[in-house]
């Protein structure tokens, strides 16, 4: 089901958000998720997010924009064909819901775990909330442990 909601989206207040317009304004931040040490992350975040915006994970770990761009470089280095596809978006309110898929193969040890040449491929999902037509929150949760469990066969 597609919901359609009322927010700025830079255009005009009361502007109504549709699924497009919500990929539009999402889609450099997911561009910095794929391989991000080939691609300028910081370029990408700035075009995606508002200068104040943080992102938080399940632990309630929030980070800046500033502190991001090292971790999804760190990220890309040790699975360098990282890849994170968007698989469905809602919207309610001012907040676009994200379903997405990363896949990758480790080149070094990742959690503890050896690099070996095996794959893994994962579930996340993601709560932006829009504010003037860029992300100014956003909310992450990814199955680690299923990675970690695809690693190691356990």
């Amino acid at each position: 089901m597609v919901v359609a909601a009322t927010v700025a989206t830079g255009a005009a207040a009361n502007e109504t958000l549709t699924i497009e317009q919500a990929r539009t304004i999402i889609a450099p931040l997911y561009d910095a998720l794929n391989q991000p040490a080939t691609k300028d992350v910081d370029a990408l975040l700035r075009k995606a997010t508002t200068d104040d915006w943080m992102t938080c994970s399940a632990e309630g770990i929030c980070l800046t924009r500033e502190k991001l761009v090292g971790a999804f470089k760190a990220r890309g280095e040790t699975i360098p064909d990282l890849k994170w596809e968007i698989r469905d978006i809602m919207i309610s309110g001012n907040q676009v819901i994200v379903r997405g898929e990363a896949s990758g193969t480790p080149a070094k040890d990742f959690m503890g775990v050896a690099a070996t040449g095996k794959s893994f491929k994962i579930m996340s999902i993601d709560i932006q909330t829009i504010r003037g037509g860029k992300i100014a929150h956003s909310y992450h949760i990814e199955d680690w442990a299923g990675a970690v469990r695809q690693l190691t066969g356990h």
